[in-house]
């Protein structure tokens, strides 16, 4: 039976174009399979979850006489598993079959919580391990499924992307080792520089944003918060995330500042040259609130100092918005400057593994990713133009117009 145009009209909710009839002209690619390796599994099952709900909220929208074989199932996920030996060699082992699926490799290679027994010893995965066991998944997959895709939120020796004097280039190489073994698509969130895609120019690289996903959580942790040039500021922590910390100024209207860290060039220390001082270039942040964006936290130390120095300058209250937080010596020193009215909120998503004294802190918000990821492998795997997802500006605008109603 025919359906209304008002019914099958392209919405937030449904991004693919439907006919009079309810038809899609762009069916699904092949069924969906979603590997979640050792470290990405709690994830990865929540993207499940969100994936199962859309699909079956499709038969609202069209005939069920469209759905080819696998689109709708109560679980896509293809159990598979990275074995260890006792020697410290592995192998992937893929449990279920994968022939002709458009297959969605899900990797977090922060997990430091996974381990593994070699010689009766008990090691934490490194990001190494985490990326040797996405490699051998791929390998049992190859010549079987349709595509293979990757999905790597936080990106591989993302850091270690440009050469500065006989050095690795670590980062590149990964994305040329990766596309050797035969993927389709690479898909990753803010990547520390997303012009390591040079590295692969004829490849599929995506680096998405999480901008908004990461402004509803801190508008929704703090609904005092006032968003406009006289109450409010952006500031970016060094010369690298400006790029960044612009968009977040031109999006809310915001005045912007930096600061620029000025090293030690004459020591390395721990593979660095040594912070000496950081420098603040804007206007007076005196009786703002001010959010400072990058995109993730290592240790922590940089974000503490310059959350001290806004403090002594007059800022109101210090939020960070970060993509991801990795908490590399713990959170001990962010609780004492809580505790101190020295930070009031970390806004990060969960696209990376977080420890339960990390998601338990009072000053911690969770930007969850997971409907955002379901929502990629289904525009993915429907060859459907993912601009209207991968683009923040439009749903940012929204937010702001329901904001400040």
């Amino acid at each position: 039976m025919a359906k209304s145009n008002q019914a099958i009209r392209r919405d937030d909710k449904n991004y693919y174009r439907y006919d009079q009839y309810g038809n899609n002209p762009m069916p699904a690619h092949a069924p969906v399979g979603i590997i979640s390796l050792t470290g990405a599994k709690e994830f990865g099952a929540r993207v499940n979850q969100h994936l199962v709900k859309r699909r079956n909220e499709y038969l609202d929208h069209v005939s069920d006489d469209i759905s080819n074989a696998g689109f709708l199932r109560d679980d896509y996920r293809i159990q598979a598993e990275a074995i260890r030996f006792s020697s410290g060699e592995g192998k992937g082992v893929i449990n279920q079959t994968v022939r002709g699926h458009d297959l969605y490799i899900i990797c977090d290679v922060t997990n430091y919580s996974c381990t593994y027994q070699m010689r009766g010893i008990v090691n934490c995965f490194s990001p190494d391990d985490h990326y040797q066991d996405l490699k051998r998944i791929i390998l049992a997959a190859s010549g079987k499924a349709r595509r293979i895709n990757v999905i790597m939120p936080y990106l591989y020796e993302g850091r270690q992307h440009r050469r500065n004097s006989r050095e690795s280039l670590d980062c590149a190489y990964m994305l040329e080792d990766i596309y050797d073994l035969g993927i389709s698509n690479f898909i990753t969130f803010d990547a520390h520089d997303d012009r390591v895609a040079n590295a692969v120019p004829t490849s599929s690289f995506e680096s998405i944003p999480s901008t908004y996903q990461i402004l509803r959580a801190l508008i929704k942790s703090v609904p005092d918060i006032v968003i406009n040039p006289e109450n409010m500021m952006i500031i970016s922590p060094d010369e690298g995330a400006i790029q960044r910390s612009m968009y977040y100024a031109s999006m809310l209207g915001l005045p912007l500042g930096t600061f620029y860290k000025r090293r030690d060039y004459s020591n390395v220390i721990n593979g660095r040259n040594p912070i000496v001082a950081h420098e603040f270039l804007g206007e007076s942040v005196d009786g703002h609130d001010v959010l400072i964006v990058d995109d993730m936290i290592s240790s922590g130390d940089s974000l503490l100092d310059l959350a001290k120095s806004l403090k002594q300058k007059g800022a109101k209250r210090i939020f960070c918005a970060v993509t991801f937080a990795l908490f590399t010596d713990g959170i001990e020193t962010f609780n004492e400057y809580y505790e101190q009215g020295l930070i009031d909120k970390v806004i990060a998503s969960n696209l990376i593994y977080l420890a339960d004294e990390v998601l338990n802190a009072p000053w911690f918000v969770k930007a969850d990713m997971t409907k955002f990821v379901a929502l990629l492998i289904d525009a993915m795997n429907h060859d459907a133009s993912m601009t209207g997802l991968i683009s923040p500006t439009v749903k940012i605008n929204k937010l702001l117009k329901r904001f400040t109603r």
